[in-house]
């Protein structure tokens, strides 16, 4: 990494926290840097280290990774949590294996929901996704048992008070996927604005209707190819990482200068997956 970074920027970019919460716990005499009181604006240099709200950091000695983002398609049974005292199956074990850094998710979906997760190695990143002020919407497909009338659809997109405020639907539409549906099963393609737990599940069901199946299909505008299976992934390209720093409000990076070798495996990975291979890509090692 550049001696020239500030604190913040470091420890946003390790995925601590958002730059601004950083700076208000540097302001409140709350981060130490090599034992003393860091300042605001303090510039550190590999090797230092850091203690942030009680959690230590050695600033890394080698150059900052490159931003990375991963796209996953969760399968249902899987849990976000990077290990589980149940030892049932994380997201985290399918992903690829980093030489530097960690994977930080994006958001959550809970164990019963499948689709679209995004991974990167940058915490600013991730952070700002997450973040409500950014106003990230995130589309689902959902399958839902029972009658939905047009005031239904009226009142999930006008508002309904649940138990930690006021939640609605920026859009619902029902999914061409009816025309084939029997029953009393339909499905609707939602959007939300925010990334409250449960939040698509606990609006339907605040109409008495109950979610046979949730899967989010979009967040922002990155969406799933067609290609990529239940428990495969793929990495995001230059265009697509810019976007989300966009989206975000971030700086785009510079365009990044993978090694042959790591080019070459991201080529592979996305042949192997648009040629229908069944295989999960699990833990494959990218060098860099």
């Amino acid at each position: 990494m550049s001696v020239n970074e500030k604190l913040q920027k470091v420890l946003a970019t390790a995925g601590f926290d958002s730059r601004r919460a950083i700076e208000r716990a540097i302001v409140a005499g709350q981060v130490m840097l090599n034992g003393e009181l860091a300042t605001l604006g303090v510039r550190v240099a590999p090797g230092d280290r850091i203690v942030y709200l009680g959690r230590s950091f050695k600033v890394p000695e080698t150059q900052r990774e490159e931003t990375r983002v991963l796209l996953y398609n969760k399968p249902e049974g899987e849990i976000c949590s990077k290990q589980d005292p149940d030892g049932r199956s994380t997201v985290y074990e399918r992903l690829p294996v980093l030489p530097s850094g960690r994977w930080i998710s994006v958001g959550r979906l809970d164990i019963n929901t499948s689709g679209l997760l995004l991974f990167t190695n940058n915490g600013e990143l991730a952070n700002k996704l997450m973040h409500p002020s950014s106003n990230i919407d995130r589309e689902y497909l959902v399958r839902v048992h029972g009658t939905v009338t047009e005031g239904i659809r009226k009142i999930l997109t006008d508002g309904v008070l649940l138990e930690d405020g006021v939640a609605k639907f920026t859009d619902v539409q029902e999914s061409k996927n009816n025309e084939h549906a029997q029953g009393t099963n339909r499905w609707f393609y939602c959007t939300v604005m925010e990334g409250r737990n449960r939040e698509v599940r606990r609006l339907w069901e605040s109409q008495d209707l109950k979610v046979s199946r949730l899967k989010r299909v979009r967040y922002g505008n990155i969406f799933i190819p067609s290609y990529v299976r239940n428990g495969q992934w793929i990495e995001l390209n230059d265009k697509e990482i810019a976007e989300l720093h966009k989206t975000a409000g971030l700086e785009v990076p510079e365009k990044r200068r993978f090694v042959p070798k790591t080019a070459q495996a991201k080529e592979r990975n996305v042949r192997k997956l648009k040629g229908g291979g069944r295989k999960s890509n699990k833990n494959p090692r990218y060098g860099r």
